[in-house]
């Protein structure tokens, strides 16, 4: 497309709709006013360089198959948003490929090959590349998994770009694969495991959590690091992890979580409902459970030695320091081209800030083994 479109016609064609969008999300976020102002006026400045003129948008040609992210169903899309309307499952797969695909090199050129939280004790530490690597050893300690009884064949569900398997298959020498719905970031791994000499330890396909590619009890650590929050049936989820556990293994589950609900609450407020359904637009979410609702669910499953823990202070630094770290130059060229989906994925950013100073996001922690075959130690 040629870059000659000018704000006129841009706002004509296209303002109406962003507009909207990005006023709903930003009259709602009372934190951090300015910044919002700030990249909003980047994200116009932004679109409007790259919209394509009436005659090369004639020269465009949109198939059927591309249609999610296609002109025809941009009005769609728009309203949805607006409306903080629930997708469907086939959306949310979709939409996941499709916005890791897009945006998995913008976070790694800024942040590295580690896409999750960042352990922060102390809470005024700097380091937020080392916070993300001690937060996957302290997950380690306290799951009990360590030297003495180091895993042999490790599944990373949800992988990334791998950061997580390559880490452990260095830190036990062990064996790891991970899965992940986007294209790029399966490759990515791959290129990343043989930059570090580990292309015979750790490896990375593209693969669906629901329906894993792995034999059963092919593992004997299950770890899920920040994608449970992705899943739209948590229950084939935990049954899944549960099935690919061998006898005596261990299964670890870091989600995003709204809080539990009190005795007789039978359900979260409306404020708190719209807050997490604004999240879930941005990074193609379903609806959220609780820490609670995971535990039940791997009783379900016969696991054994459940144990739980909210973390939701420890990583609390971290959104204002991702916040902090677009705001560069880099950051926001990156960004940009990186474009629509990734742009509302950084503006989201402030709402999960705000879910977690009140509350009503927390940072879960589930283990818990499956239990072995009586008569076996």
């Amino acid at each position: 497309p040629t870059h000659n479109a000018t704000p006129a016609r841009f706002r004509r064609r296209h303002c109406p709709a962003i507009l909207l969008q990005y006023q709903h999300i930003f009259c709602s976020t009372m934190t951090n006013n300015w910044l919002c102002l700030s990249i909003y006026a980047i994200c116009l400045w932004g679109a409007a360089a790259f919209v394509p003129s009436s005659s090369a948008s004639k020269r465009i040609s949109i198939s059927s198959s591309t249609s999610l992210y296609g002109v025809r169903s941009a009005v769609r899309r728009a309203r949805d948003s607006l409306l903080s309307k629930d997708r469907t499952d086939k959306d949310l797969k979709d939409g996941i490929a499709f916005f890791y695909d897009r945006s998995s090199k913008l976070w790694e050129d800024v942040w590295g090959e580690h896409m999750h939280h960042g352990y922060y004790i102390p809470e005024n530490r700097t380091d937020h590349v080392q916070a993300q690597i001690d937060l996957i050893d302290e997950v380690l300690k306290w799951a009990e998994v360590d030297d003495k009884n180091p895993p042999k064949n490790v599944v990373d569900v949800g992988c990334g770009i791998g950061g997580s398997s390559r880490h452990i298959a260095k830190k036990y020498g062990c064996k790891a694969q991970g899965i992940t719905l986007s294209p790029y970031q399966a490759n990515r791994g791959n290129e990343l495991a043989e930059e570090q000499g580990l292309s015979d330890k750790a490896s990375f396909q593209v693969a669906d959590a629901l329906n894993m590619p792995f034999d059963d009890s092919s593992f004997d650590l299950v770890w899920s690091l920040e994608s449970g929050e992705h899943m739209p049936d948590k229950a084939k989820f935990v049954n899944e992890l549960m099935r690919v556990a061998a006898p005596g293994g261990r299964v670890i589950i870091v989600t995003w979580c709204h809080r539990d609900l009190e005795p007789g609450e039978p359900s979260l407020s409306k404020k708190e409902e719209k807050i997490l359904a604004k999240i879930n637009r941005a990074y193609y979410l379903p609806k959220w459970c609780s820490v609670d609702d995971y535990c039940k669910l791997l009783e379900k499953e016969g696991a054994v030695d459940i144990k739980r823990e909210d973390w939701s202070y420890i990583i609390a630094p971290f959104w204002k320091a991702v916040i902090k770290s677009s705001l560069n130059l880099k950051s926001v060229v990156g960004l940009l081209k990186s474009g629509f989906s990734t742009i509302r994925g950084a503006y989201a950013m402030l709402l999960m800030l705000k879910g977690f100073d009140a509350g009503v996001i927390k940072f879960g922690l589930i283990t818990c083994t499956k239990k072995k075959a009586e008569g076996k130690e």
